[in-house]
């Protein structure tokens, strides 16, 4: 997934820093993705989801709003207000790169800021919330002790997460004064309210009253037992399959086919969890399927090794060459299924030469159901070696490999 780093004018002028994330493929629509309180475009949830809408051929701006991450300006001089301006501020942008985004997705804070501005942003046909609250002002609970100061002050430094903020009377007054009924209730773009049950933060309650508000089409998925920064990797993989299964539905996508005679194209893997071994991959702009490694080895299971793939890769070529097959000839093949085991065995056991080496070997069982004749399925087991994988694995290949630049 090709990332890019820019930079484009905020509400105020200052400069704002995000990633832009671009298909491997073809470009078919454009989101934007608006991060929680005081986070950054950078947490894993926005990292993952904007993957995965990337692979499907979506491309992803996410910033840091004024003030946050590597952005410029003053945090204590924003409010939910600026948030929802710079949202519109990255609309123009990509507007003007001809990139016009139809797309929105909001995380906490953030997808309150995106249900505000859906309708203030021509051409969005979806908005996918995660987390979101439903009175913005209900941020002020994480500094609540600090509000008589800021009343007193003007202002107070508050700790969040950890790390130092200050928060101004400005944005108390403007948040608390926010109010999204009527944005929502007359948003007239495709609705996804995610939520977990659980959330300590913004409890359910506030997706309750977002779902409840907005007309149709709109959508709920619970994230069961997600924390409120969708922290875990599973989680957050799980919202990104969601988002990008429902967006595709409701921004009407149309993949582009592959003139005839046309070679398959690029099959690219990309790690998906830097700790361990899991994998995306992505075949084009549609097929998505995750590779890992058992937990024996360090792995978490969540998809095939990569034996796993050249085994099914087998059994596939296998199944589908017996059926065409039997297909030509009109024969009465109700169903064909393919075990396929891999191993490596010792050269000298498997009579090949070269001791003390091993060699790989794939045991096959193929299964034919049918009203077929002794001559029929002996024909149609002599086809299964002809399948164009099985010829593949049975001769020497070379692999080129270069760097990129």
């Amino acid at each position: 997934m090709p990332t890019k780093r820019i930079t484009f004018p905020g509400h105020a002028g200052t400069q704002l820093a995000a990633r832009l994330d671009m298909p491997p493929g073809a470009h078919l629509a454009t989101a934007i993705f608006a991060h929680c309180f005081t986070c950054g475009k950078d947490i894993p949830a926005a990292r993952r989801i904007a993957a995965r809408l990337a692979g499907a051929g979506i491309a992803v701006l996410r910033f840091d709003f004024t003030g946050l991450g590597h952005s410029e300006g003053e945090f204590a001089n924003t409010s939910f207000t600026s948030n929802v301006d710079d949202l519109a501020a990255a609309a123009a942008y990509l507007q003007g790169e001809n990139m016009p985004p139809s797309l929105l997705i909001g995380h906490s804070l953030g997808g309150a800021a995106v249900l505000k501005a859906a309708s203030e942003i021509e051409g969005i046909k979806a908005v996918a919330t995660l987390g979101a609250p439903f009175d913005p002002g209900h941020v002020i609970h994480n500094f609540a002790d600090s509000l008589p100061e800021i009343a007193q002050r003007g202002e107070a430094e508050v700790s969040l997460g950890g790390r130092p903020f200050t928060i101004g009377k400005t944005f108390v007054q403007d948040v608390s004064e926010a109010n999204l009924n009527q944005s929502v209730s007359s948003m007239k773009a495709a609705l996804l309210v995610m939520h977990a049950p659980q959330d300590n933060i913004v409890s359910i309650d506030n997706a309750a009253q977002i779902f409840t508000t907005a007309k149709h089409p709109k959508s709920f998925v619970t994230l069961d037992d997600a924390d409120h920064l969708i922290t875990r990797a599973e989680d957050a993989e799980y919202a990104a399959d969601v988002i990008t299964t429902w967006a595709t539905k409701y921004l009407k996508l149309k993949h582009p086919a592959p003139p005839i005679g046309a070679p398959e194209g690029i099959v690219r893997t990309c790690e998906a969890d830097t700790k361990g071994f899991l994998q995306d991959i992505h075949a084009g702009p549609v097929h998505h399927v995750l590779a890992d490694e058992p937990l024996a080895y360090g792995g978490t299971n969540k998809g095939m090794s990569p034996y796993g793939f050249l085994s099914a890769g087998l059994g596939a070529c296998t199944s589908m060459t017996i059926r065409m097959y039997a297909r030509r000839k009109g024969w009465p093949l109700d169903h064909v299924s393919v075990d396929v085991k891999h191993d490596k065995v010792h050269a000298q056991d498997a009579d090949t030469g070269g001791a003390g080496s091993k060699v790989d070997v794939w045991n096959r069982r193929i299964t034919l159901t049918g009203n077929l004749s002794q001559d029929q399925r002996q024909k149609l087991l002599e086809i299964a070696d002809k399948c164009p994988v099985h010829r593949t694995l049975e001769r020497s290949s070379d692999v080129i490999t270069e760097l990129a630049p």
